[in-house]
């Protein structure tokens, strides 16, 4: 059995480089819509997804005989003062310079480090892997919460940011641990 991990479609903060965590609910736009439409998805038996607008309606789009389980623990990064803004509009705050120069590793000032984020992240898959299933099962997410999924459980290791991945696309996690981009 398999693991679809499919990073949500495009919103209009992604599309404009922004950081978008968990304290924007952004609906997809209609580019992000079309791009989802014009993809081809493994069939899946399961799916899971964040409970933000842009996951909930990717899987909607994506696997409409489905009905997504909403798993809380998924969302996106709180990405602080940060959130909103994108590199032009903050690259002369000192507590974006320092968040920079530690290479992503400090707590995003107001919001979550990301050893924090991880760790619900990989506790929730943690529990969807121990719970009996039949057949492949997609997780519809961000692409952080991809990342720190991949960097606990893909074999063999890489880093977090290894996993970075577009809107509308991810990966197929083997439960031995191989990991193949999903397109």
């Amino acid at each position: 059995m398999r693991w679809i991990l499919i990073r949500h479609g495009e919103t209009r903060g992604n599309a404009q480089k922004r950081y978008i965590g968990c304290r924007t609910d952004e609906p997809l736009s209609s580019a992000g819509i079309a791009a989802l439409r014009a993809k081809r998805y493994p069939p899946v038996a399961r799916v899971f997804s964040s409970p933000m607008k842009r996951c909930l309606m990717t899987a909607d789009i994506i696997y409409p005989m489905h009905r997504p389980e909403s798993i809380r623990d998924f969302r996106e990064c709180d990405f602080g003062i940060f959130e909103g803004y994108n590199y032009s509009e903050l690259k002369d705050s000192a507590d974006y310079q320092r968040w920079i120069d530690s290479g992503g590793r400090r707590p995003f000032p107001g919001g979550e480090s990301r050893e924090a984020f991880a760790a619900r992240c990989v506790r929730a898959f943690e529990a969807l892997r121990a719970r009996p299933r039949a057949g492949d099962s997609a997780l519809v997410v961000h692409g952080g919460t991809i990342m720190a999924i991949l960097e606990a459980f893909a074999a063999p290791h890489r880093d977090y940011f290894d996993y970075q991945t577009a809107c509308g696309e991810g990966f197929i996690l083997e439960e031995s641990g191989s990991c193949t981009p999903l397109f």
